[in-house]
């Protein structure tokens, strides 16, 4: 059975107001819209299917009110449920619900949505939606990007949800951004291999769903993002790609704008983008953080990686099945140190394969360090039970020690993340297994980000500020009176101003702070 997920206690308490005042901020979008024009979602259909909150039967309480949920023209939904299509409001087919007005003013309110100008909305009634197009697979959507805020609380049934959405997602190029519950298990559907789970972040608490999943004992929920429950985060992640699927389709992350706007391309981008919170932790046979994913949804980062355009693999080599795959000789690097690819690597019965990345660190300061993600998505093909093995390695050329790695055996996602990363030449290796596979040939997406650590700097003569580069984004700056004792404090700071492409903080010249610092992260 299907049941609402968001209680509504939040939107009118002052927790609630707090999260989506700093949502802007925290999640990237106000960096975004200062260094971008016209990021708003445009071209963009979007599906909203809603849990009914009469229960199971008529009327089927599950639509978005224009005026009220989303400050939209009428003409920008269409409504479906089990009595029919509407494409007014009133109409005979549901009535108003207040959660889906909640999760429609995050996901493309016009006051304080991420992506606010949308092509159009497809709002379902979330038991019609499930049946009559993710289990029939017949009907076929146009939207994109599907925002799911609700959950199955009958863990029982996960495995037949995952191949449900799983199969839809992969013949319908279908991205299911769903709500991973608000603690306990991470529930379906956002527990389907093809989609992106999300898990909320507040106050230094995570109240979304844990994982591992309860059948397969995969890594969920995929990222996290601000709020106190799994209903206002989802619509931010769902914004988030709908803003970066239009900057694919108008070229900001080059000519090949098809691969650039693939699903798989969109959720390794985010996953990538995000931010680490306190505590993130990870393994080499899970990937990601069992509460927060691969961390808290940044825009900003994700568009940055876009934007650095995609790059194929350097060179490819076929290795024994089990064997060694240290990095092999090769004198070139990929153009940028942030970027994507969308490719396919292909092993056979007897050999495994692997796509070799190589990027050179330098910079000016000899001990200059950097930091280091990557993260590699691929699908559950359609009316399939197991996936194609693939795997993230980083090697240090000069002696090719493996420096990180990213192995799981049952996850369909491969992330790495490394901090204090020494200069060199690195290689990152797609690697995918040989043998018996699901298929020999396996099309992935590939979102990497080798930056130096930013640095601080002060400006402004009488009316000194710190400045630091938007990119990366998820640093604070903290301050103290004293480098030998006391604690550093962010305190006096509040999210800051941005001037010129960087972020601006105006010093307080009457405290008695002395030193400064950038920190990541910063929640």
């Amino acid at each position: 059975m299907l049941k609402r997920i968001f209680p509504t206690a939040l939107f009118a308490g002052l927790a609630f107001a707090a999260a989506q005042a700093q949502m802007p901020d925290v999640i990237g979008l106000s960096a975004l819209r200062a260094v971008t024009t016209n990021l708003n979602g445009a071209g963009i259909r979007v599906a909203h299917p809603e849990a009914n909150l009469n229960g199971g039967g008529a009327p089927y309480t599950f639509e978005v009110s224009p005026s009220n949920g989303a400050g939209q023209p009428t003409n920008l939904f269409t409504y479906f449920s089990l009595a029919g299509t509407a494409t007014g409001f009133t109409n005979a087919v549901g009535a108003e619900s207040w959660h889906a007005n909640s999760v429609a003013g995050v996901f493309y309110g016009i006051a304080a949505g991420v992506a606010t100008n949308v092509a159009h909305v497809d709002n379902f009634d979330a038991d019609f939606f499930i049946n009559a197009y993710v289990v029939s697979n017949l009907a076929v959507l146009n939207d994109p990007i599907v925002n799911q805020s609700f959950v199955d609380t009958d863990t029982n049934s996960q495995s037949d949800y995952d191949a449900a959405y799983d199969d839809y997602a992969a013949q319908h190029q279908t991205l299911f951004i769903s709500g991973a519950g608000n603690g306990g298990r991470v529930l379906p559907p956002s527990t389907c291999f093809n989609g992106i789970s999300v898990s909320a972040y507040y106050d230094g608490t995570n109240y979304g769903g844990v994982g591992p999943t309860p059948a397969g004992g995969r890594c969920k929920p995929d990222l996290t993002a601000l709020g106190g429950y799994t209903s206002v985060t989802t619509p931010q992640v769902s914004g988030a790609a709908a803003l970066l699927m239009q900057a694919a389709l108008r070229g900001d992350g080059g000519s090949d704008t098809n691969s650039a706007n693939n699903i798989l391309t969109i959720k390794a981008l985010l996953l990538n983008g995000a931010v680490k919170p306190p505590g993130w932790t990870n393994s080499n046979s899970a990937p990601l953080d069992a509460r927060y994913g691969a961390g808290m949804v940044n825009v900003m980062n994700s568009y940055e990686q876009l934007a650095g355009g995609k790059q194929g693999s350097i060179i490819s080599n076929i290795v024994a099945i089990s064997g060694a795959h240290p990095p092999i000789a090769s004198t070139n690097n990929l153009l940028g140190l942030v970027g994507w690819n969308f490719s396919t690597n292909t092993s056979s019965i007897y050999s495994a394969a692997v796509q070799h990345y190589f990027v050179n660190l330098t910079n000016s300061a000899a001990s200059a360090k950097f930091s280091a993600k990557a993260t590699l998505v691929w699908n559950r093909h359609f009316n399939t039970n197991d996936i194609n093995n693939l795997n993230l390695f980083l090697y240090n050329c000069a002696n090719s020690n493996l420096v990180a790695c990213s192995t799981s055996l049952v996850d369909n996602v491969e992330h790495i993340y490394q901090t204090n990363l020494a200069l060199g030449r690195y290689d990152l290796q797609v690697w995918k297994a040989g043998g018996l596979t699901v298929t020999t040939d396996e099309t992935y997406a590939l979102a990497f980000e080798f930056v130096p650590l930013p640095v601080l700097a002060i400006s402004g003569g009488a009316n000194p500020a710190l400045q630091w580069p938007l990119y990366p984004a998820g640093f604070l700056v903290e301050a103290r009176t004293n480098l030998l004792s006391g604690a550093w404090s962010a305190n006096e700071f509040s999210f800051p101003g941005i001037t010129n492409g960087l972020n601006n903080s105006p010093l307080n010249t009457t405290n008695g702070a002395q030193f400064f610092r950038l920190r990541s992260p910063n929640f």
